[in-house]
């Protein structure tokens, strides 16, 4: 895979690890972009790598890349903060895609993932009617929950204050119907991959 991305001019595989420790340690050293993150990590869940580089690394992309099955582990990988989820057994140039894709700034998953989220979204939203009932701050707060960022990332993303942040995310479930936390990550997280751009 290294071998494969380095042939890429704009593309260079700066550090690799193991572990979870070895790659904050690696993360910390090299200040890349993007990382690709296994779903097995000697041991441990390449879901909790993501959350501590999203957490200790908030501008940073994190491709999640595994054997596992995408309908089973792509919702849980964007929930913990990634910006895609890829296949191994994808070919070479989906991988690339992908890569290129997160580093422009959007979300990535495969054609029938994003079709699977879409009806999903649909069947939660109901119409967009729920969606136009948002105010544009709400609607760019459930975009970024969506994206994977938590309430500190989107307070300092849009410099507004955490408080701020916390009352829209709770305007957002009570005009919405979500009961919770989880319910508002899960239907933001559908409603963005419904709407992210194909390649």
């Amino acid at each position: 895979m290294s071998m494969l991305i380095n042939r890429e001019p704009e593309l260079l595989v700066c550090c690799e690890a193991s572990d979870i420790a070895q790659a904050i340690i690696a993360s910390r050293a090299c200040q890349h972009d993007l990382a690709i993150v296994d779903m097995s990590l000697g041991g441990a869940s390449g879901l909790d790598l993501v959350k501590k580089l999203r957490a200790d690394f908030p501008h940073m992309f994190v491709l999640m890349m595994s054997m596992h099955d995408e309908a089973v582990y792509a919702e849980p990988a964007l929930q913990a903060g990634a910006q895609g989820y890829l296949m191994k057994q994808a070919a070479t140039s989906t991988m690339l895609k992908a890569i290129r894709h997160i580093l422009a700034g959007e979300s990535y998953l495969s054609e029938q993932m994003n079709a699977r989220l879409g009806q999903r979204a649909r069947k939660s939203q109901g119409d967009a009617s729920l969606i136009s009932c948002l105010t544009a701050s709400e609607f760019e707060v459930l975009h970024l929950i969506g994206l994977g960022l938590g309430t500190s990332e989107i307070s300092n993303k849009l410099n507004r204050s955490i408080k701020t942040i916390e009352s829209h995310r709770a305007n957002i479930r009570k005009k919405l119907n979500l009961k919770n936390g989880n319910e508002l990550a899960r239907f933001a997280i559908s409603f963005v991959s419904s709407t992210a751009r194909q390649i």
